[in-house]
C-alpha cells in the first residue's frame, strides 16, 4: 500500500483559488440581479465581460492547480510550491483586473495569461521529469 502525503502547501492555493472564483462569480450575480438578467448577457457589455473573466479563471485554474497538487504530492519542496501558487494567483488576479477594465488589450490581461501559461508549462515539464 502506497501512502501519499496530503498536499498541504498546494491546498492553500486551491482554497484561495476557490475564493477568487467565487468572488468573480459574485460580480456576475451582482449585475444579473441589478438588471434582472437570468441567462446570457442580454447585450449588456459589462455583464458579458464579467462572465468571460469568471469563465477564463475556470478554464485555466483547474489544470494549473492539478499540476501544483501533483508536484506537491511528488515531494517538490514547499518554497517551490508556494512560488508557483502565489505566482498563479497573482497572474489570475492580473488577468481578471485587466479584462474587467476593458475587452481589448490590457497589460494585466496579457501578462496574467502569459504568466499562467508559462507556469503551467514549467510545472508540466517538471512533473514529466519527475515521472520518468
Amino acid at each position: 500500500m502506497v501512502v501519499v502525503a496530503f498536499p498541504a502547501t498546494a491546498a492553500i492555493y486551491c482554497a484561495l483559488s476557490v475564493v477568487l472564483v467565487i468572488g468573480l462569480a459574485l460580480r456576475v450575480v451582482q449585475i444579473r440581479r441589478s438588471h434582472q438578467i437570468g441567462i446570457g448577457d442580454n447585450g449588456h457589455a459589462d455583464l458579458a465581460r464579467r462572465i468571460r473573466v469568471h469563465a477564463n479563471a475556470l478554464e485555466n485554474l483547474p489544470l494549473a492547480l492539478l499540476l501544483l497538487v501533483l508536484l506537491d504530492m511528488s515531494g517538490v519542496a514547499a518554497p517551490w510550491i508556494h512560488g508557483f501558487g502565489a505566482a498563479l494567483l497573482l497572474a489570475r488576479l492580473a488577468h481578471a483586473g485587466g479584462l474587467s477594465r476593458r475587452s481589448g488589450y490590457s497589460h494585466g490581461r496579457f501578462h496574467g495569461t502569459l504568466v499562467t501559461w508559462l507556469l503551467m508549462l514549467v510545472m508540466a515539464a517538471w512533473l514529466l521529469l519527475r515521472s520518468i
